[in-house]
């Protein structure tokens, strides 16, 4: 499978969202829609940007009991939707339920990706907060190791962990990462990051990127320097 940049539209409203979108007369870039948008705008949001051509990650992150999650990913299926994730954290069973949902009944089903430790998370944060006193790596090659037990396709991770999850889970287990920033920009709030360049000879499958492209003055000059560094 092609490297590719996901494009994270975290905006307010479908009117902002499609403004953006707009200044892609050329391109199609995959789009990530998350919580904020979603929630905001509905399925109807996906449905548009799918119209228009692009492919989207459905970055809803679910985490609740195992039937639950199987009932929400049957819903999320028939949006048509390229790739969609949950939170590993919710154990094996989960994940089984998950893969089970999102199965359409002719057997195709978008990609599944579990989010690991989210990349605002570290050593301190984990220890702190969630009383887990694993080495923080080993945490991520664990949930990414019952990811790959349930049957999901790759995890979310942070660019340095991508290599230990391919060492640990093989190649064609993907690893799609945010946490990503020109080596020119702003961190933000991301502790765990590298640049699309690094991100690519680290063995990154996807890199998600956001304010570095939607907030540049230039977001498709911002673009294809992503894609320049990260795919070409």
């Amino acid at each position: 499978m092609g490297k590719d940049v996901i494009v994270a539209c975290d905006f307010n409203t479908a009117e902002e969202t499609l403004r953006f979108l707009d200044n892609f007369t050329e391109e199609k870039p995959y789009v990530k829609i998350g919580m904020e948008l979603f929630y905001a705008e509905g399925p109807e949001i996906v449905r548009e940007i799918k119209r228009r051509g692009h492919k989207i990650f459905l970055d809803l992150k679910l985490h609740d009991i195992p039937n639950t999650v199987k009932k929400a990913m049957a819903v999320l299926s028939r949006l048509d939707v390229d790739m969609c994730n949950l939170h590993a954290a919710g154990t094996v069973a989960m994940m089984k339920a998950a893969v089970e949902g999102l199965t359409r009944p002719d057997g195709t089903r978008p990609l599944l990706i579990a989010v690991t430790q989210l990349t605002s998370t570290d050593q301190e944060r984990m220890e702190r907060d969630l009383l887990i006193n694993e080495p923080l790596e080993k945490v991520v090659m664990h949930y990414a190791s019952n990811a790959k037990a349930a049957g999901l396709d790759g995890v979310v991770c942070s660019p340095l962990e991508s290599p230990a999850v391919h060492e640990t889970c093989g190649k064609e287990f993907l690893t799609v990462t945010p946490g990503v920033r020109f080596a020119d920009g702003d961190k933000g709030d991301q502790v765990r990051v590298t640049t699309p360049e690094k991100a690519k000879e680290l063995g990154s499958d996807y890199i998600v990127v956001g304010r570095p492209i939607t907030q540049a003055q230039d977001p498709v000059a911002a673009y294809r320097r992503c894609i320049k560094e990260f795919v070409d």
